[in-house]
């Protein structure tokens, strides 16, 4: 809503190019191929999605993820308890303290949640992709101008 209302002019986050996204913002090239894993203890037995069937788990609350994890868990009749955290860190300390088995989110984030824990070697990111997103920044819908200085921007650091 800050990018539609123009309260901000450009967010380069970890925000997903999405079809209801598109019809409120604009969005620049791409620059993250993210895919949706799992992050779990080392020592937790879980390898593979089926691995979670009748387990909590923690993703982050508003996200394509979360929408994606709790039709996965209905549709494959996984009997899981989704459990939605306010953002990224808070859903690592669910699962750090044992309240989730694992934690459903894009790649990029869990692997930097896991770079923050106290010993990162005791957490794996695991599972077979189930959602490809590709990040790019937002912009405001009615200003192509901005939009194609922000993509030569992207453009000039690609091919530097």
């Amino acid at each position: 809503p800050l990018v539609q209302n123009g309260t901000v002019d450009l967010e380069c986050g970890s925000t997903g190019v999405t079809a209801e996204r598109q019809k409120q913002v604009a969005f620049s090239y791409g620059f993250i191929y993210v895919k949706g894993q799992l992050l779990t203890a080392k020592d937790s037995g879980i390898k593979h999605f089926a691995d979670l069937r009748g387990k909590n788990v923690v993703t982050t609350a508003g996200t394509t993820n979360e929408r994606f994890l709790k039709s996965y868990n209905v549709d494959n009749k996984m009997d899981m308890s989704v459990i939605s955290a306010k953002d990224h860190g808070e859903a690592f300390q669910m699962l750090q303290s044992g309240r989730a088995a694992a934690f459903y989110m894009d790649d990029a984030l869990l692997y930097g949640e896991r770079a923050k824990a106290r010993d990162p070697h005791n957490w794996v990111v695991v599972g077979e992709e189930q959602s490809r997103e590709i990040y790019s920044c937002m912009v405001r819908k009615d200003d192509p101008q901005f939009l194609a200085l922000v993509n030569a921007s992207l453009g000039e650091l690609y091919s530097s």
